[in-house]
């Protein structure tokens, strides 16, 4: 049980018949919270609903792929419907078709939108208005990426719509706050289907799945841990101890937390009347340049 009670709390967790969004919705339900388990497939969410019942938790699968608003409304009517009420969302379901920009299709980007950004609309705004009017506030969990902090190579699609739900969490941060709903992004680095995917983390993922133990070089260096790493961040941000914090982009993974910052000016110049492109060239040779900042996570960067 966490000393973090969300008893009395119902949570929505989309994609959440493995890996990550099974991680959280274990963990909420440890926590003491009614869990709403979504996922695209019937047999993964009944699987996870098993597992906490099993462990004396309250659990409903809730089957739809998330994207169109129907399933959303679906989600937040299953949660009503079975426990009486919806206090925190957690928008977690994913896909990846990785492609190289001039090999991306156009199917391959918009699948990457449909579930990630416009899923995540669709939830919020059905957990937003349900939350609304039981008028006792709310918490609103997006799923970032590194992939949306830094840029990732062969993922135009997956940078652009994670590094979009931060934004929309900022966004909902503000036109919330009047309701008492929070709205924050969790940036997870954790071994799992997705990380598998990327070369370097391909045999730590196998032996992950192995039952072998992280290396302290992934936990402590890369920040890379299991799912279950990043479960405990999602509970505080779903409890009344993180009432005060939203808007926020925090990372978490194996034994690093991480508060990522707003974006900000870093360097301003003047010209009386205007820019020329001449002058623009100028101004960026003397003052800009050194202080452009570079693509890709800081451990690909070149010192």
């Amino acid at each position: 049980m966490s000393a973090v009670s969300l008893d009395g709390r119902v949570a929505i967790v989309t994609g959440a018949g493995r890996s990550l969004g099974r991680a959280y919705a274990l963990a909420l339900a440890a926590a003491g919270a009614a869990v709403v388990v979504n996922d695209v497939d019937a047999e993964a969410p009944a699987a996870v609903v098993a597992e906490i019942e099993g462990a004396g938790g309250r659990a409903v699968a809730s089957v739809g792929p998330v994207g169109p608003a129907e399933t959303a409304d679906h989600l937040v009517a299953d949660a009503v419907a079975t426990f009486g009420r919806l206090d925190v969302l957690v928008a977690n379901a994913g896909v990846l078709r990785d492609r190289v920009l001039w090999k991306m299709g156009d199917d391959d980007f918009d699948a990457v939108v449909a579930t990630h950004l416009r899923g995540t609309f669709t939830t919020g705004r059905a957990a937003a208005i349900r939350m609304k009017e039981q008028g006792e506030g709310g918490r609103i969990v997006v799923i970032g990426s590194p992939a949306g902090q830094y840029g990732s190579f062969g993922q135009t699609n997956y940078a652009a719509v994670k590094a979009g739900l931060v934004a929309m969490a900022r966004t909902w941060s503000l036109e919330l706050a009047r309701d008492g709903i929070t709205a924050n992004a969790v940036i997870p680095i954790a071994l799992s289907p997705m990380t598998a995917t990327i070369p370097a983390y391909a045999e730590a993922y196998e032996r992950f799945l192995a039952g072998e133990p992280i290396p302290h070089e992934l936990r402590h260096d890369k920040g890379l841990g299991s799912p279950d790493d990043v479960a405990p961040l999602v509970v505080w941000l779903a409890s009344s101890d993180s009432a005060e914090v939203t808007g926020q982009a925090i990372g978490i993974g194996g034994d690093r937390l991480t508060l990522f910052s707003h974006p900000e000016v870093v360097e301003i110049g003047y010209a009386d009347g205007g820019w020329s492109a001449e002058g623009i060239g100028a101004a960026w040779r003397d003052r800009f340049a050194a202080k452009a900042q570079h693509s890709g996570p800081p451990s690909r960067r070149e010192s």
